[in-house]
């Protein structure tokens, strides 16, 4: 048996040892009895006192009571006399006022327990109210006096008595004393928990609680009737005293006890009365007394204390109480005392003991009622004086001898001993009534077991017998301790004995208690540690289902214990028990994982991940239950939750493990395999919790397992998989008609965004794993975005070059059939203006939609090539048919080695210097020739070749990252030609990452956009070009009539787009240099006149664009308008000057008339498109371009030489200034979204303004000899280009040396 174990259960045989009494059942009745007579003749006398007094007499009795009383009060001028005389003040801590403050509210308000009386709670509430004024607490922190802060509650407390009505006579004097010692025992205790205490100021509270003399804590709730009968003690008038039994409660309860019958009970009483006198009961009281000072074993030695404090405080409250005993018996029986005591001897008054059994007023008899309210109301305490040395009571009859030791008549050999089996009786006693047939099942019974009766003998028998409180509510829980484990009484009944021992240490603290009792109840607290513990053993099988209330009672108890802090003794032993109850713990969580896991899979179905799945279920909500029910650990150690998790997660992880084969099988057999894969991604989840869960319940727990790369081939899967069903997606958000355009782009986006949304949900532990997940994802993405860019231009494709079918509506002829239309005019070729279709502006808004991606994370990682291609323009075709108006219907392939054609290009009709502007992406790992070929679009069989050249796209010659501009000859039928296409190339490194696929996949969409963008340029530009042409313009300035009807064209143009007449002032104005002489004005046509000539161009506009302005969104709403302004500065721009070319131009200058007539359109077409602010705002028309087409008016007449001069001074001047021309390429990174492209324009527009020295050339090339001055001057630039990009490729490669 261990430690623990033996201490407890052999406590009785300890207790044993230490007497040589036996305890039997004879000698128990018969000491207990000597007290039921004891205190039989005591009441009785002083009950036969008050009813024979004359009613004449009563004021003479009231009278000598009431000097009785007043003799035995204490004054507060003498307690406070012996620090008087010039005896120098003690100043109580600052900090006192504070904690009194909150002490004495808690006392008001009712909770504080061991202040719960009434009267007391009134007095503390009255003072506490005078407290609290400033004045008094100004007062307070001056002189910090204690004794004037007891004064001022000794009078708060007078006026608070003095009304109390129960309170007779002088019966509030008592009362008073009392409250004063309360007061000064509330002190005492605030100033316990302030540092800084003088010495000085806690002895002199010590020595006032002495000499008003608190009851002792085993004196402190005793039953008061005693005190009235202690009173009555008279050692004369035995043969008044009526002894038959049945006037004696005590005895019959002893008779009943003992099972005594009642002659023989009375024969018992008549035997004994004879010693049981006051006097004996006397001698007992002095006999304790001499043995005390004389250090007899009882009623108490220093040996029987841990410290000197705690004897000495032992020692001065049990001969104080022994004192007060003493007195009250010779005070009320005068025939005990020879004389009174002088008045400046002590005084003392009695109060009787207390008990761990409450017992009030309403319980006691009449008689004892009347006698207590004039001396004790209510067990009221009072101040009294105590006996020292030998001294005893003055009058006492000293004829007795009093000797050393155990002699006693009402106290047996071994009183514990006695006082134990007393209980014990009681306790058997009050079962067997229960358990008897009196005693129904629905009967309240009192978990205290014991009645009244029982509580009021071992009350008297305690008193008699020197038991103090610690050792009585220690006895009281042992024996309950033991009753519980012979399951005779409920367990509720333990809580109930613990409140006695706790309040027993509340009223004295454990280092004051004898060691003897201290290890008693260390020994039973050990017990019931054992005990309950067991019990929670045995509770816990039930887990994880186990209830708070089913364990709530035993971890009370248990924690109760365990606060106590007298269990240090027996840490080894707990430890050990405790370390067993964890190790049940995890064996119940195995058996509980094995037996459900078992339960699981023997379910039937073929769905491997299902019972998997389902135990984590249960795990999850088998620790979430009970960590709300149990937040904190049991015991202050027991983690229910831990421990359980600490064994089910790795259990758990290896049936995981085991079941990887069989899942992955079953994951993969077939289209609808047994597992799902959302199944398997849910195992993931779910498995991804509960090791969260390990780790946060058992951070120093290790499960080797690595959840990524089990879950990570499932994923693979599934991106693959994903991969795949690109297709399927882009199909099925194909819109079938115009209404389903706009909704299914944002459809494919969520489709999109579902997969993202996906992974992110997984919360991938490993980055690394993560990050190509997500990479190849955004390939797939990337493919999707691509392949919906081809659909869309496919189909706006279709609505803008329809092919003839039989249900085509007249107005969607073919290009062919178009084509046909003009070939077989015999008049002036004429341009029928193009209607756009609200289907067409839905597209666009599609590419407008899939513009809107999110960026993503910078990486920069370098794999394979992705060239840019952009075909830009050809110059100098020659057509096949060798006519000189002949013209050509171009676009551009460029085929690899194997003749697969990767790119193609859009038609430009009826140029021979056709530009494309088309750029395409070509992705390489090693060097790839390419044709490019040129091909004159044919209306019926195979297009003819132009012309032919080739190029190859290595990524060594590419490797400066920079934009090439590659100019290749063509090789064409004419040798004679001097045919050239433009190509502008440049390479970046292709990357397995994220942020290229998405870049790569906005790239594409902006490229979309533009080619589409391109078209709705292509498609409007031949009428703008048409109605803004130098035939329009020689026709209005020879005033020969259009063939218009410009009434009707008046009334189409809208007051919308038309500003005022006249000169506007945010007009751009260019100075004329003072050698020019101005211009002359036409004078025969009006502005009316000169705009009427370009009304079918409003109309067409107005037709259109009110198209645009309903169907698309407001930015390509801009976006579109913005390029067809541009488009129409391209066009003035090309009437007034001809390209920049080595090349003699066969254009011929317009003349002053025609060049203002040609800025009157320029001027009226920007205020249609500004509209009166409603439209493009002036900052956004009047842009770079619009400046350079102004500029021409200001060179436009100016001499040759003139010209030529100025040429080669701006040229100059632009050269000293100038930058690289040559710029890193717009790279997959750069152009990854809106934000990127918006940063590049902001630094474009911050670029310098290019100098006038084109626009000379340009003016150059219609003047007569300047073919030879104009190549000088290209090929000056060009030599100066190429000298800067090589400074610019040595330093970026000194950089990357550096790097």
């Amino acid at each position: 048996m261990s430690q623990l174990s033996r201490r407890s259960y052999d406590s009785t045989a300890h207790e044993r040892r230490l007497s040589k009494y036996r305890v039997t059942d004879d000698d128990l009745f018969d000491y207990v009895l000597r007290v039921v007579i004891l205190s039989h003749v005591t009441s009785s006398k002083v009950a036969d006192a008050h009813t024979k007094l004359p009613e004449t007499k009563e004021k003479d009795h009231h009278y000598k009571l009431s000097g009785a009383i007043s003799q035995s009060i204490v004054s507060i001028g003498d307690v406070f006399k012996e620090i008087g005389g010039g005896s120098k003040s003690v100043k109580f801590p600052e900090k006192l006022l504070k904690v009194l403050e909150q002490k004495l509210q808690s006392i008001a308000m009712g909770r504080d327990q061991a202040y719960s009386d009434q009267l007391t709670r009134r007095a503390m509430a009255v003072f506490y109210n005078h407290f609290m004024g400033d004045g008094f607490r100004k007062q307070m922190k001056e002189n910090r006096s204690i004794e004037e802060l007891i004064l001022m509650f000794a009078a708060q407390s007078t006026g608070v008595l003095k009304k109390e009505p129960t309170l007779v006579d002088d019966a509030w004097k008592v009362e008073l004393n009392n409250q004063i010692a309360q007061f000064v025992r509330i002190l005492r205790e605030c100033l316990k928990g302030l540092s800084h205490v003088s010495p000085e100021l806690n002895s002199r509270l010590d020595m006032y609680q002495a000499k008003l003399s608190p009851p002792s804590s085993h004196d402190s709730a005793h039953d008061s009737a005693s005190v009235a009968r202690d009173r009555g003690d008279s050692v004369n008038t035995v043969q008044t005293v009526n002894t038959n039994v049945q006037e004696m409660p005590l005895a019959m309860t002893v008779a009943n006890l003992f099972k005594i019958p009642e002659q023989t009970m009375q024969n018992e009483v008549d035997r004994l009365r004879k010693i049981c006198t006051e006097k004996a009961a006397l001698v007992d009281l002095k006999t304790c007394l001499k043995n005390i000072n004389a250090g007899a074993p009882f009623p108490g030695r220093r040996e029987d204390f841990p410290s000197e404090a705690a004897w000495t405080h032992w020692r001065t409250l049990e001969t104080s109480h022994l004192s007060q005993l003493m007195v009250a018996m010779v005070s009320t029986n005068p025939e005990l005392a020879k004389s009174m005591p002088s008045d400046d001897g002590p005084t003392y008054t009695s109060t009787r003991p207390g008990s761990i059994y409450s017992t009030t007023r309403a319980d006691l008899p009449a008689t004892t009622i009347r006698h207590v309210s004039a001396a004790s109301t209510s067990s009221r305490r009072s101040v009294t004086g105590g006996f020292g040395g030998d001294s005893f009571p003055e009058g006492v009859d000293e004829d007795v001898e009093i000797r050393v030791g155990h002699h006693f008549t009402f106290i047996p050999p071994n009183p514990k001993r006695f006082y134990k089996r007393l209980v014990e009786h009681c306790i058997v006693t009050e079962l067997e009534l229960l358990y008897g047939p009196e005693v129904d099942d629905t009967d309240e019974v009192p978990l205290t077991i014991l009645s009244q009766p029982h509580v009021q003998l071992i009350n008297e028998c305690a008193v008699r017998w020197r038991i103090g409180q610690p050792y009585r509510a220690t006895c009281f829980l042992e024996l309950i301790k033991q009753f519980y484990e012979r399951n005779e009484i409920p367990m509720e009944c333990i809580p109930v004995a613990l409140q006695s021992v706790t309040k027993s240490l509340h009223d004295l603290e454990i280092d004051k208690w004898s060691t003897q009792d201290a290890e008693l109840l260390a020994n039973v607290y050990g017990g019931l540690h054992n005990i309950f513990l067991s019990s929670l053993y045995h509770t816990i099988e039930s887990l994880p289902n186990v209830r708070v209330s089913e364990i709530q009672p035993y971890i009370s108890v248990l924690d109760h214990i365990r606060e106590s802090g007298l269990m240090s003794r027996f840490e080894a032993d707990i430890n050990s028990r405790l370390l067993d109850l964890e190790d049940r713990i995890r064996d119940v969580s195995v058996q509980y994982y094995q037996g459900k896991m078992q339960q699981l899979q023997s379910s039937p179905g073929v769905n491997r991940a299902l019972p998997l799945l389902l135990m984590t279920d249960e795990i999850e909500k088998a620790a979430k239950q009970l960590d709300k029910r149990f937040p904190e650990p049991l015991i202050g150690r027991i983690d229910l939750v831990s421990l359980m998790v600490e064994m089910q997660v790795p259990l758990f992880i290896v049936d995981l493990q085991k079941s990887a084969k069989k899942l992955l099988e079953s994951s993969t057999n077939g289209p609808t395999p047994d597992v799902p894969i959302q199944d398997i991604f849910s195992l993931y989840r779910r498995t991804k919790t509960l090791l969260e869960m390990f780790q946060a319940f058992c951070p120093n727990g290790q499960v080797e397992f690595d959840l990524g790369q089990f879950f990570m081939p499932y994923v693979l899967r599934w991106l693959s998989e994903t991969d795949s069903k690109t297709g399927q997606w882009v199909h099925a958000f194909e819109a079938e008609n115009a209404e389903g355009h706009s909704s299914s782009i944002v459809d494919l986006f969520d489709s999109l965004r579902s997969p993202i949304a996906f992974l992110q949900e997984l919360e991938w532990s490993d980055e690394y794993q993560n990050a190509r997940f997500f990479t190849s994802l955004s390939k797939t993405i990337s493919k999707a975005v691509e392949q919906y860019c081809r659909s869309v231009e496919e189909l706006f494709m279709t609505e803008m070059f329809p092919r003839p079918t039989e249900y085509l509506q007249p107005q969607k002829s073919s290009a062919w059939l178009e084509k046909a239309k003009q070939l077989a005019a015999t008049s002036e070729k004429k341009v029928e203006p193009f209607n756009f279709q609200p289907e067409s502006y839905n597209l666009y808004n599609q590419m407008q939609v899939l513009a809107a991606c999110p960026p993503v994370p910078e990486k920069v990682e370098r794999s394979r090539f992705l060239f840019t291609v952009k075909i830009v323009m050809a110059e100098n075709l020659v057509p096949l048919d060798s006519s000189p108006s002949s013209l050509l219907d171009t676009f551009v392939t460029l085929s690899d080695e194997a003749g697969n054609r990767l790119v193609k290009t859009r038609t430009i009709y009826d140029s021979v210097n056709p530009r494309w502007d088309e750029t395409f992406d070509i992705s390489v790992d090693k060097p790839l020739w390419l044709m490019c070929s040129i091909r004159d679009r044919a209306l019926m069989g195979q297009h003819d070749v132009v012309g032919r050249s080739f190029i190859c796209l290595n990524p060594a010659q590419y490797g400066d990252y920079l934009t090439h501009d590659v100019w290749l000859s063509l090789e064409s039928a004419n040798q004679n030609s001097e045919s050239r296409i433009l190509l502008r190339i440049s390479m970046e490194g292709e990357t397995d990452d994220a942020q290229f696929y998405f870049g790569r996949a906005f790239r594409s969409l902006k490229r979309s956009e533009g080619d589409m963008m391109r078209i709705f340029i292509d498609k409007m530009s031949p009428f703008i070009r048409q109605s803004i042409s130098r035939v329009v313009v020689k026709s209005l300035v020879k005033g020969g009539s259009s063939g218009l009807d410009y009434n009707k064209a008046l009334a189409n143009v809208t007051g919308l787009y038309r500003s005022a007449l006249g000169s506007s002032t945010s007009e751009v104005q260019v100075p004329l240099p003072p050698s020019e002489k101005p211009r002359m004005r036409p004078e025969e046509l009006s502005d009316v006149e000169i705009e009427r000539a370009i009304v079918p161009l409003f109309d067409y506009f107005d037709a259109n664009l009110q198209i645009l302005n309903t169907h698309l969104s407001e930015t390509a709403k801009e976006m579109v308008m913005l390029k067809v302004w541009k488009e129409i500065l391209t066009v003035i721009d090309g009437l007034l000057i001809p390209p920049l070319s080595k090349l003699p131009s066969d254009m011929k200058p317009l003349s002053d008339r025609e060049v203002d007539i040609v800025f009157k359109w320029l001027k009226f077409l920007r205020d249609y498109f500004y509209a009166d602010g409603e439209g493009i705002s002036l900052e956004a028309l009047q842009n770079q371009k619009y400046r350079d087409v102004l500029s021409i008016r200001l060179y436009y007449d100016w001499h040759t030489d003139t010209l030529m001069e100025e040429c080669v001074r701006a040229m100059q001047q632009s050269l000293r200034e100038a930058v690289p021309v040559k710029k890193r390429v717009k790279t997959v990174y750069n152009q990854r979204n809106l934000g990127t492209i918006k940063e590049r324009r902001r630094e474009k527009k911050q670029e310098k303004e290019a100098t006038s020295g084109e626009v000379i050339l340009r003016i150059l090339r219609m003047r007569p000899n300047t073919s030879e001055f104009i190549a000088q001057q290209l090929e000056m630039m060009a030599n100066v280009r190429t000298q800067q990009e090589r400074s610019q490729v040595t330093q970026l490669q000194r950089k990357t040396q550096d790097l």
